[in-house]
């Protein structure tokens, strides 16, 4: 039977890398929230269209998700998946990623999801920044994952804390 993972974490703890190399190894579809949620202009999708787009996407019998949108879906994807895997690296380690990913990709102009690409503003500067989301859901996510991922008393939970445990993790 193929696995039905949920990958989760704050931003810069490798997600979307983690889940593409997890959806390689079981031959599955990875899915990655953020690019059914972003529009072209960095719009969001409404609910219920962001809602459709993730059962489509989760409907089939094995799948690899990344993202953190359970506020926004509910149970979607955990009431689907047998397994998490939470990547709760330090803060340092997610920044300073953060950091390096962002500078990358303005640098070199990346096209992200609908042709939106990040930029200085939207990286560093200002509440809804990444740096700054990336605080912000860090201290929000540890206090509250444990609690949430408790309410799905099937699931295996994957929790790891480390860039090695990551590693350690990847080479099962």
């Amino acid at each position: 039977m193929a696995p039905k993972i949920a990958v989760q974490g704050t931003g810069g703890s490798g997600k979307t890398t983690v889940a593409k190399e997890l959806a390689h190894r079981h031959g599955v579809p990875h899915v990655e929230l953020d690019a059914l949620f972003h529009g072209p202009n960095w719009v969001e999708t409404p609910p219920e269209e962001f809602r459709r787009r993730v059962a489509a996407a989760t409907a089939g019998d094995g799948w690899v998700v990344d993202g953190n949108y359970d506020s926004r879906l509910g149970d979607l994807v955990l009431g689907r998946a047998d397994t998490v895997v939470w990547l709760d690296l330090p803060l340092r380690v997610s920044l300073s990623r953060v950091t390096r990913r962002t500078v990358g990709r303005i640098r070199t102009g990346e096209e992200l999801w609908s042709g939106n690409r990040e930029s200085w503003r939207g990286g560093f500067f200002g509440w809804n920044s990444m740096f700054v989301w990336a605080i912000r859901s860090h201290l929000r996510h540890r206090r509250a994952r444990g609690i949430w991922l408790a309410r799905y008393p099937g699931l295996e939970v994957v929790r790891l804390r480390s860039a090695r445990e990551v590693e350690s993790y990847l080479r099962k």
